[in-house]
């Protein structure tokens, strides 16, 4: 955010307080979150919560269940349930703050019949429930990111570190053969044959076809094959470099995750391509060199607002005259954007530290500003996002015995679990959508 002049009134969103709740620990298997408030002010704010969330069950179709079995809410009985195991805490923690939801379940304050349903139902009755003037008040509630977690060179690192640095063993567990941790791109007879051993098996798993498809859509539409060259900002484990290399493109990826980097390279090379894949530990602000091709996969969500025209002047810098870049990029409504800019939720906390998701008409808009680079042509696939997290999820919590012998407690799986439920619900609800673009010099 930047800072307002001497003298000129500060905005809305400046007199927010950042958050102050210390983050769990990057390698932690358990959670820290803050003790149930006590007392006559968490007892008010309590009652406060009881009323919002009848008001929000009697708005929208979902049940609430008490501990004693008591139904309440509009939904019927098909309609996802908020269980609630312990009411205490559930509306002490709910009063709290705008993590309070979030920190209630990971506590085990209640549970659901249907996570994602919940979260759908929510996204798509959010202008009932929360009514538009409110929703434009909500930068004055919602904590600022804190100064910590600004997404500089040495801040990206501390990020990206907290989240994937976490065990790439952890994320072999739900992801599939090919560790790819962003939207697929289903065709029908694909998921069928990830049930069972399927589900681990690099020949016949449907997820992998799907990712392969995600990015061989993406290499196509940025013109991707013999004798190209490319840059890709954000290697992640590596796999869209080594497919790029298969069709004899020479890549050049970058990362700022030492583990990914180490993953990334030997893979690469028990690929066999590792002399047409270079793996960088550089931030995208240190890239150099011209490319026919600039790829980056749901790596703009990290970036953070304040640096979206460094990033696109970057792309821009490093593309070749001709050339076109990709992008695959999770996006917000323009609204919704505007509304949560700046704003430290429960995600940021607990999940992704810093950043901020676009929309579309942002990223144009930062384009045509800072850089020579327009979108082209853009393919919406939300859908398939909501299939790849529930295929996800799935595959997580069959794994719940390997997730905890790696360390990682009940606490963190809940958290995990709600964090994929919560992402599930937002696609399949179309509050939430992923897109692939094409950027070129002049465009539309």
């Amino acid at each position: 955010m930047t800072a307002t002049t001497s003298g000129a009134r500060p905005s809305p969103a400046s007199r927010r307080p950042a958050s102050r709740r210390p983050a769990p620990p990057p390698a932690s298997g358990t959670v820290t979150l803050p003790a149930v408030p006590r007392g006559a002010p968490g007892a008010a704010r309590a009652a406060v919560a009881r009323l919002i969330m009848n008001r929000v069950a009697a708005r929208a179709p979902i049940q609430l269940v008490t501990p004693g079995g008591l139904r309440s809410g509009s939904g019927g009985a098909a309609a996802p349930a908020i269980l609630i195991r312990d009411e205490s805490a559930f509306y002490r923690r709910l009063g709290s703050g705008t993590a309070g939801l979030a920190e209630a379940y990971i506590a085990g304050a209640w549970d659901s019949d249907d996570l994602p349903g919940l979260f759908g139902v929510l996204a798509e009755h959010i202008a009932e429930l929360v009514p538009a003037p409110l929703q434009a008040m909500r930068r004055w509630y919602i904590p600022l990111q804190p100064p910590a977690e600004d997404a500089s060179i040495d801040g990206a690192r501390r990020n990206i570190e907290r989240h994937y640095d976490l065990s790439d063993d952890l994320f072999a567990l739900f992801l599939d053969p090919t560790m790819t941790y962003s939207s697929a791109l289903f065709a029908p007879g694909d998921l069928p044959a990830c049930d069972g051993a399927a589900a681990r098996s690099p020949a016949g798993d449907g997820l992998t076809r799907a990712q392969h498809r995600k990015i061989d859509a993406l290499l196509d539409r940025a013109g991707v094959g013999p004798r190209t060259s490319v840059l890709e900002i954000g290697s992640g484990w590596g796999e869209l470099a080594i497919r790029a290399a298969r069709r004899g493109a020479r890549v050049t990826t970058l990362t700022i995750s030492p583990s990914q980097w180490q993953t990334a390279r030997r893979r690469a090379a028990a690929a066999g391509v590792a002399d047409r894949v270079d793996v960088q530990l550089r931030d995208y602000r240190e890239a150099t060199g011209r490319y026919d091709a600039v790829l980056s996969v749901e790596m703009i969500e990290a970036v953070g607002e304040k640096y979206w025209p460094a990033y696109f002047s970057a792309i821009d810098q490093r593309l070749a005259p001709g050339g076109r870049a990709g992008l695959q990029a999770i996006t917000l409504p323009h609204d919704r954007m505007l509304a949560s800019r700046g704003g430290h939720t429960w995600i940021h906390q607990y999940i992704f530290p810093g950043g901020q998701i676009p929309s579309v008409p942002a990223i144009s808009a930062s384009l045509r500003r800072h850089t020579s680079l327009r979108v082209t042509a853009h393919y919406p696939m939300g859908e398939h996002y909501a299939r790849t997290l529930a295929e996800w999820r799935r595959r997580f919590a069959a794994a719940a015995g390997d997730v905890s012998a790696l360390g990682f407690g009940e606490s963190f799986r809940r958290m995990w679990n709600l964090y994929l439920a919560y992402c599930e619900g937002g696609f399949a609800a179309g509050y939430l959508d992923v897109h692939q673009l094409v950027l070129e010099r002049g465009g539309w």
